[in-house]
């Protein structure tokens, strides 16, 4: 149970992530993941990276830099604008379903207009899934000048969308839907210098 713990990424590296240890036997048709974040990096960061052995942008939550997100599909992505919130933490839900395209965004518990992703496309398996690099290559291909520094935590995924109280609750470390994997049992293996602290 890692409630009230984080991540930290102490420093720039090429080496260290985050793996999370899950075995997804189904292709997605629907997902969501949330996770809370807190760097005060200026450059381009990966906070969460879905790979699989087809696509190594599979599913990507990346910042370019503040007061902006890219969240990826199937290697096409869009943009969303947020408020720089320099020297807080944000929280951010992506949530994508695969029959209308439809892409929900979160920002501190805030929905943001519904936009359109690759309608029609199904996440594939099995995947590699890491914290705090982006995947160029199935579990690896890191860039150094993409690594993420500063604090990741409360790390949630579901194989469906999930409603706006839902992504509140997330904010939280609550969920009403069970995850595929969720903070309060995540599954993690620490790769190079990740600490987990309270």
């Amino acid at each position: 149970d890692l409630v009230h713990s984080a991540f930290v990424f102490p420093q720039e590296s090429q080496s260290s992530y985050v793996q999370v240890k899950v075995n997804l036997e189904q292709p997605l048709n629907n997902f969501t993941v949330c996770l809370r974040s807190f760097t005060d990096l200026t450059r381009p960061c990966s906070l969460f990276s879905y790979a699989t052995r087809n696509q190594s942008n599979e599913i990507l939550l990346f910042k370019p830099k503040p007061g902006q997100y890219e969240f990826h599909v199937g290697g096409k992505f869009l943009f969303f604008k947020v408020p720089k919130n320099l020297g807080e933490s944000e929280h951010v839900c992506a949530s994508w379903e695969s029959s209308t395209g439809i892409v929900s965004f979160w920002f501190n518990g805030k929905r943001w207009p519904r936009r359109g992703l690759q309608k029609g496309y199904v996440v594939g398996v099995p995947a590699s899934i890491v914290l705090g690099q982006e995947q160029g290559s199935f579990g690896g291909g890191f860039d150094v000048e993409q690594s993420f520094v500063g604090e990741i935590s409360s790390v949630f995924m579901w194989d469906v969308g999930i409603s706006d109280s839902e992504a509140s609750g997330a904010m939280h470390d609550q969920c009403g839907t069970t995850p595929l994997f969720g903070w309060g049992n995540f599954p993690y293996e620490i790769v190079g210098e990740v600490y987990l602290k309270p």
